[in-house]
């Protein structure tokens, strides 16, 4: 399945059905009352969340969804069936915009969470409701009133407890084949990795937890250049940030240029982004003189960020300690959401 972060749909709901004009044709009865039924209800569109999608492809060729209309109403004041409702299922993380405004509608980010979007039409009411003393054999009714139709645009924000973020061939989809049982594409060439990839780190000793490797930012990225905007905001719902930097591209030992570009992207693109907690992990240690220069680029991290490790991806070195940190953190982060949200509830 290929990745698709953004697509654009219309939706209707479908239109109620008329209401009948009919009067009672019975033996003995030759002019009977009106008895004509009620036009049924348009069926409702509604977006569900499901956890089996992890992309929209889906919407890359089909891009129309109409719900059924509801039945007529019949004579011998039998009602329309109402309309089939139209589930669309989505991926967590779906942002669901007004195509033409890009007002934010609703963001889906709960398991099995569904919101009806375009409602459906009312049937119209038979010519049984319109008689009166004055009028006993009323010769209209009423027409279903027309679904609802939207033009909206759908954006696709990952849903990761660690995001990665690094310079082009950082090594960041070794490493998450290395944690992970996902298998990114792995080359020694910048921007090997075209679309995120979500991978699910597993232990006996911790609770699993979802790490997403997100491809290489480059300076202007909060620009768009190199489709960085598309790119950070899939690590902007992440608990925490896993910043990793290839040993071999540092110009000096001394020099923080490759951890302040990255994240003055980050700041430039989003505040909220730039304070989430950060990981500082220094990569390729296996290589020829790496060790020396990760002594003392750790040293100058530190008083920046002290929360500092040094790994090779390829190797394995360092993975298993990293592993349980990133679980520990994660594992911090839930539990303070989890408060913050019980707060919520009992202040509501």
């Amino acid at each position: 399945m290929k990745f698709l972060d953004e697509a654009l749909i219309t939706v209707q709901s479908g239109d109620g059905g008329n209401g009948c004009v009919s009067f009672r044709r019975e033996k003995y009865v030759p002019k009977g009352g009106p008895d004509g039924g009620d036009g049924g209800k348009g069926g409702d569109i509604l977006f569900k969340t499901t956890s089996r999608m992890h992309t929209l492809y889906n919407f890359r060729f089909k891009k129309h969804f109409r719900a059924q209309r509801g039945q007529h109403g019949r004579g011998k004041d039998q009602s329309g069936k109402s309309g089939k409702d139209l589930i669309i299922q989505l991926p967590l993380g779906t942002i669901v915009k007004e195509a033409e405004t890009g007002r934010i509608l609703k963001e889906l980010v709960q398991s099995n969470e569904s919101f009806l979007i375009a409602r459906g039409g009312r049937g119209g009411l038979g010519n049984r409701h319109f008689a009166s003393s004055r009028k006993q054999a009323p010769r209209h009714a009423q027409k279903g009133e027309s679904g609802q139709t939207f033009s909206l645009k759908l954006e696709l924000k990952l849903l990761a407890d660690v995001g990665i973020i690094g310079l082009p061939n950082a090594g960041k989809s070794t490493l998450v084949s290395k944690l992970s049982a996902a298998r990114p594409k792995v080359a020694d060439y910048p921007f090997t990795t075209l679309t995120p990839t979500l991978g699910v780190v597993e232990s006996q000793e911790t609770d699993p937890f979802v790490i997403a490797d997100i491809p290489g930012l480059i300076e202007g990225a909060h620009l768009g250049v190199g489709l960085g905007t598309r790119f950070l905001r899939h690590v902007e719902r992440s608990r925490l940030l896993l910043h990793l930097i290839d040993l071999s591209d540092v110009p000096s030992e001394e020099s923080l240029s490759l951890y302040h570009t990255v994240n003055q992207e980050l700041l430039q693109f989003s505040s909220s982004l730039a304070q989430k907690a950060q990981v500082i992990v220094l990569n390729k240690v296996d290589k020829q003189g790496n060790r020396a220069v990760a002594k003392k680029f750790r040293n100058a991290l530190e008083p920046l960020n002290p929360d500092v490790w040094v790994i090779s991806a390829l190797t394995g070195e360092g993975l298993e300690p990293l592993s349980l940190h990133l679980a520990a953190l994660v594992e911090e982060a839930r539990q303070a959401d989890h408060d913050k949200t019980e707060k919520a509830e009992v202040e509501i």
